[in-house]
C-alpha cells in the first residue's frame, strides 16, 4: 500500500471568515448609500439652472430677481388654472423660476377648480374672488392681489372655419407678477407729476369720437404710451401736473418728469421748480434739443451741466463704397452710475435729434456739494455739429475749434447732498437730464427696449429704489418665419433635390466600393 507524504511546505486553504466578509460588504454598501443620500442632498439643496431657450423664455430678469432678493417676508401664490389652459404649462415652469430665485420666499399651491371644487371655493371665499377666469391669487402679509390669465398672455384665437386653435400670441406672465408682487409690497403706489403745458407730448389717449351714429370711433393713442403702461407696471402713478394750476408741486409728488416741452418755462414756474429742487424733489427731464427753452437750460447752468446748441451725427458706410451721413445716434451706457450699471456697455439707438451735454469739472463743483455723472455717451464716429442746419456736405464735417468731439454725452444725472456712496440712503435732490426726447416714444421704441430699461431704472433711482434698478421682463413671443419668393424657391430645391441627393451619392459611394 502507497503512502503519500505531505511536504511541511504544501499549500493548505486557508479558512474562510464569513464574518468579516460579511461586515466589509455591509460597510461597502453603508458607504454607497451615503454617498447617494450625500449626493442627492448637495444636488436637491445646491444646483444650478440653466435656459439654453432662444430668447431665455424660461429665465427669470435681472429687475425680478433683484426684486425677489430685496423683499423679507413670505409670499403665498395660488394657482387656479385647469389642464386645458393654452398658458397654463408655461405658468407653471414660471413660478418654479420664482421659487428658485426666491430661495424659499415664495410658497405655491395648484388648485385645478374642475377637480378641487371645495378647496377652491374655500380660497375663493378667502380671497372674495369674483371670476371664472383662470387666475393666480398673490397673497403678501395680508394682502392679495389677482393676476388673470387674459394679462399674462396675448391670444390669437385663430380662425374657426378653418380649424384653427387659440394659441399663445405673446407670453408675458412675469411682467404681470413682479408688477402684482411689488404692488404688494411697497403697499400704497408712488406718484409721479407729469409736467404740461408747454405742448409736450399727452400722457393720456385722446377721447373717443362720434363720426356716425352709434359708431365711436377710439381717439388717438398717446405717443409715449407704452412707457406709462411700462412704468405704472412698477407701482407708480403717473398723474397730469400743469404749474399754472397750482400754487407749489403737490407734496405727494416726490418725482416729475418733463417731456419734450417746446415752450420755455415762466418766471413763476421756474420758481415752482427751484422751490421743488430745494426740497430734495426729483425730476426726470427729457429736452428737445430743436425747441427753445433758455430758462431751462439756465437752471441746469447752475449746477455745472450745460444743453449744447449741437446736432449729434456721424459718417456711417451703408455700402461697399457707400457713405451716408446719420443722425440717429448710437449710445453706449456707463457702468459707473447705479442707474446705468446693469445696462454697462450696452448699446441703444437714440432716434431723432439729439444734443451733446457739457459737464464742469468735479474738483469747480465740490464747494456745491453737486455731483454731475454722465450715464449714456454717443459711440466713436459721432461729433457734435454747431451748423446742423447747413445743406452745405462741406459744412457738415467735423471742424476743429468749432464743433464739439468726443466724448459726447447724452444724459448726465445730478445729485446736490447726500453721501456719494450708494450704500448710504440720505435726503438729497436728484435729476436726470436727458438731450433727446424721441427715443421714448413708441414708434422710436426697439424690440429690446433698452430705452425702456433706462427710463425705468432712472425713475426707481430718482424714487430711492435702487433695489428695483435692473433688466425689466421682456414679453416672450411667438417665433415666426417671414419666407420672401427667393426664399421659398431655395427652399423647394433644398426639399425636392437636395435632401434627396445626399443619400443618393452615399448608396452610390457604398456599392462603388464593394464593387471595387
Amino acid at each position: 500500500m502507497e503512502t503519500e507524504t505531505l511536504s511541511p511546505h504544501a499549500h493548505v486553504p486557508k479558512k474562510i471568515h464569513r464574518v468579516r466578509i460579511g461586515l466589509n460588504v455591509l460597510v461597502q454598501v453603508a458607504l454607497i448609500l451615503f454617498l447617494a443620500a450625500m449626493v442627492n442632498y448637495l444636488g436637491f439643496e445646491h444646483y444650478t439652472r440653466w435656459d439654453l431657450s432662444r430668447d431665455k423664455k424660461y429665465a427669470l430678469s435681472d429687475k425680478s430677481k433683484r426684486f425677489l432678493d430685496s423683499i423679507s417676508g413670505k409670499v403665498r401664490v395660488t394657482v387656479f388654472f385647469g389642464p386645458s389652459n393654452p398658458i397654463g404649462q408655461d405658468v407653471q415652469n414660471l413660478l418654479t423660476e420664482y421659487q428658485y430665485a426666491s430661495k424659499g420666499k415664495i410658497d405655491v399651491e395648484n388648485i385645478d377648480p374642475e377637480r378641487s371644487l371645495s378647496r377652491a371655493k374655500e380660497v375663493f371665499d378667502k380671497y372674495k374672488v369674483v371670476s371664472d377666469e383662470s387666475l393666480l391669487v398673490i397673497d403678501y402679509e395680508g394682502r392679495n392681489k389677482t393676476v388673470k390669465a387674459s394679462e399674462m398672455a396675448d391670444i390669437d384665437q385663430g380662425n374657426a372655419m378653418f380649424g384653427e386653435q387659440p394659441k399663445v400670441a405673446a407670453f408675458k406672465g412675469e411682467e404681470a407678477v413682479t408688477s402684482a408682487m411689488i404692488d404688494l409690497v411697497e403697499g400704497k403706489k408712488n406718484t409721479i407729476g407729469y409736467v404740461l403745458g408747454h405742448k409736450e407730448p399727452p400722457i393720456a389717449d385722446a377721447q373717443p369720437t362720434m363720426r356716425a351714429p352709434m359708431a365711436p370711433e377710439l381717439g388717438a393713442r398717446s405717443p409715449i404710451s407704452v412707457l406709462k403702461t411700462f412704468i405704472e407696471n412698477e407701482n407708480i402713478k403717473i398723474a397730469a401736473l400743469n404749474l399754472f394750476d397750482v400754487p407749489e408741486i403737490p407734496e405727494e409728488m416726490k418725482t416729475i418728469m418733463i417731456v419734450a416741452p417746446q415752450y420755455d418755462f415762466s418766471d413763476r414756474e421756474m420758481k415752482l421748480l427751484r422751490d421743488f429742487w430745494e426740497k430734495q424733489g426729483r425730476i426726470l427731464l427729457l429736452l428737445d434739443p430743436s425747441a427753445q427753452t433758455p430758462k431751462l437750460k439756465a437752471f441746469l447752468g447752475e449746477f455745472g451741466v450745460g444743453v449744447n446748441d449741437d446736432r449729434l451725427m456721424a459718417m456711417m458706410k451703408t455700402g461697399i463704397q457707400e457713405v451716408a451721413r446719420v443722425r440717429d445716434v448710437i449710445g453706449r451706457f456707463l457702468p459707473d452710475s447705479p442707474i446705468t450699471k446693469r445696462l454697462a456697455e450696452v448699446r441703444a439707438p437714440f432716434l431723432g435729434g439729439t444734443a451733446s451735454i457739457n459737464i464742469v469739472p468735479a474738483e469747480q463743483m465740490r464747494t456745491t456739494n453737486i455731483r454731475n455723472q454722465p450715464l449714456v455717451q454717443a459711440e466713436k464716429g459721432y461729433w457734435g455739429e454747431a451748423d446742423y442746419n447747413s445743406t452745405d456736405e462741406t459744412v457738415l464735417q467735423f471742424t476743429e475749434g468749432r464743433d464739439h468731439d468726443a466724448p459726447l454725452n447724452i444724459a448726465v444725472s445730478i445729485e446736490k447732498g447726500g453721501s456719494g456712496d450708494d450704500r448710504v440712503q440720505t435726503n438729497s435732490s436728484r435729476m436726470v437730464v436727458v438731450a433727446n426726447s424721441t427715443f421714448i416714444q413708441d414708434n422710436a421704441l426697439t424690440q429690446d427696449q433698452q430705452g425702456l430699461d433706462f427710463i425705468s431704472g432712472s425713475v426707481n433711482w430718482l424714487l430711492n429704489r435702487e433695489q428695483l434698478i435692473g433688466i425689466a421682463p421682456k414679453v416672450t413671443k411667438t417665433l415666426t418665419f417671414m419666407l420672401d419668393e427667393k426664399a421659398l424657391r431655395n427652399l423647394r430645391w433644398l426639399i425636392l433635390v437636395l435632401m434627396p441627393l445626399i443619400p443618393a451619392v452615399i448608396g452610390f459611394a457604398v456599392w462603388w466600393q464593394r464593387r471595387a
